[in-house]
């Protein structure tokens, strides 16, 4: 079964060509950083415009990369919410006209349940139930994988996500867009224990977490440096930050999943691609005997594959669209 799947939720134009869910015949990606660089993050007008430009020609890209004719495709799937709204309205109404005009099946697909299903790509063997930890920009949540398209939220954030954390402490330290790539390299030329960061916990909901307030402990601190005239260790600081996060994540993933009884942990999302995290998701496995998935760096980030992917296990579950299809900023999963 042939589908192309696309994305267009944030800075990413991307579309993709897969066959059968886990195999990926293209996967086409325009992405925006240097049009947001300048801005120190992203402009929701640009990137809705610069989608309008460019997704045609990906799609017409993708068909000739992959050797396949409009007449031979399937299905096509579309990342469908959470996302900025002007920027999903482009990838979904692109995605309603190619099935409209080729007479082929419309598939909506949950941003967020995309992510999860880069690992399957990653990992041809990985099959439900698992738990996952989905982080990234605009999202940090722990959910129950049971089935490929019967999720369960267990754990999230209650206001800032860790992407954004990681955002927000790049930018006050006046580090390039996007500044989740430079604060992993900066953290590894640091002391991890130099700055005390705090780390949240919620009262009574031991799976929900909170970022913002590591978010103002980082902003606090650099700014009463540049007041005092106090020379900063950055790199210290960005060790020390990334070793937070990571506590405020791995432990709290580890006991959940003793709790349902999983030996099977996975972590998608943008943030996932961050090495600290990374490195302390292998450590725990391996203690606590767990079979962990993380996929390449590749599939880290927004693409159209894992679109593709989760869009194969919606359309063998009944998901349909028709022409009526909304863009959503925000949809629970």
């Amino acid at each position: 079964m042939l589908i192309m799947s696309i994305e267009s939720t944030c800075d990413e134009t991307a579309v993709a060509i897969t066959e059968n869910g886990r195999r990926v015949l293209t996967d086409q990606i325009f992405s925006q950083a240097d049009l947001h660089a300048v801005y120190g993050g992203v402009v929701p007008e640009i990137a809705s415009r610069s989608h309008v430009e460019v997704i045609s020609q990906l799609s017409e890209r993708a068909l000739s990369v992959a050797g396949v004719a409009k007449r031979d495709l399937d299905a096509v799937a579309v990342a469908y919410a959470p996302g900025l709204i002007g920027a999903v309205l482009v990838g979904v109404n692109f995605a309603k006209s190619v099935a409209y005009a080729l007479g082929i099946p419309l598939v909506p697909v949950h941003h967020i349940k995309g992510h999860i299903a880069a690992n399957y790509i990653a990992f041809p063997e990985l099959e439900p139930p698992f738990l996952c930890l989905a982080i990234s920009g605009g999202n940090t949540l722990l959910v129950d994988v049971r089935d490929y398209t019967d999720m369960k939220i267990v754990g999230s954030t209650r206001d800032d996500a860790a992407g954004e954390c990681f955002d927000k402490t790049a930018r006050v330290l006046g580090l390039p867009y996007p500044g989740g790539k430079h604060v992993d390299a900066l953290s590894k030329n640091g002391s991890d224990s130099k700055y005390v960061l705090p780390r949240s916990h919620v009262e009574g909901s031991p799976y929900d977490m909170s970022f913002s307030g590591l978010k103002t402990a980082v902003v606090n601190l650099v700014h009463n440096a540049e007041q005092k005239g106090e020379e900063l260790d950055r790199e210290s600081l960005c060790a020390s930050f990334g070793r937070a996060v990571s506590e405020s994540l791995v432990p709290r993933t580890m006991q959940l999943a003793r709790e349902l009884g999983y030996k099977k942990i996975a972590v998608a999302g943008g943030v996932a691609a961050n090495s600290r995290i990374r490195e302390d998701f292998r450590a725990a496995a391996e203690k606590e005997g767990a079979q962990l998935f993380i996929p390449p760096l590749s599939l880290c980030g927004d693409n159209g594959a894992m679109i593709g992917c989760q869009g194969y296990y919606e359309y063998l579950a009944g998901t349909r669209a028709d022409t009526a299809l909304n863009a959503y900023a925000n949809m629970e999963l």
